[in-house]
Formats: C-alpha cells, sequence, structure tokens
C-alpha cells in the first residue's frame, strides 16, 4: 500500500538550499542531488520501513553518491511518510532531530 510523503519546511527548504549550492559548483549537479532524494523518497512511498530506526521516532536513510541523510518518520495510521530533514552528514549531529 502506498503511503504519502509530506515534507517539513525546514526539509523543503534544504533541499532547495541544496540544489542551488550544487547547481552554483556544476550546471546539472543540483539536478542529480534532487533526482537522487527523489529516488529514495519513491521508495520510501511504497517500503517506508526501509530506513533504519535512529531514536523512538525517526528513521534515517542515506543519499547515494551525496553526503546527506533523509530523516524522516512514519505515520502508520495515516499512512504518512513525513520528510523531517534532508540533512548535510558535516552538519552537527545533535541538530538531526531539532525543528
Amino acid at each position: 500500500m502506498s503511503y504519502t510523503v509530506v515534507f517539513s519546511e525546514r526539509a523543503n527548504r534544504e533541499l532547495t538550499d541544496s540544489w542551488k549550492w550544487y547547481e552554483e559548483r556544476k550546471y546539472g549537479l543540483g539536478d542529480q542531488f534532487t533526482e537522487a532524494v527523489l529516488k529514495i523518497i519513491a521508495v520510501l512511498e511504497s517500503n517506508p520501513e526501509k530506513g533504519l530506526l535512529r531514536n523512538t521516532i525517526f528513521k534515517e536513510v542515506i543519499v547515494k553518491k551525496f553526503p546527506f541523510l533523509i530523516i524522516y518518520r512514519v505515520e502508520k495510521e495515516d499512512k504518512i511518510v513525513f520528510i523531517h530533514s534532508i540533512f548535510h552528514s558535516s552538519r552537527n549531529p545533535t541538530r538531526k532531530y531539532k525543528a
């Protein structure tokens, strides 16, 4: 059964900011980054349990070829995958789960 994916404002901002950063470095790289994220999102729609549980609420999955983690939670009753953050792995890990 397919889940609906919902992005937090934070995740939307991180996705947009990261796309811009990669595009400024090399034309098309931002699109490659976005495609890598969207591939994972497509998997999570049908298999939300894929990620590793890191605390009592959030799961994480690695973005291939980019130093990012997708931080999300699954709301089984409503069939929602809530994307909390698209987190760069060089950032302070204590900030992963904060709003």
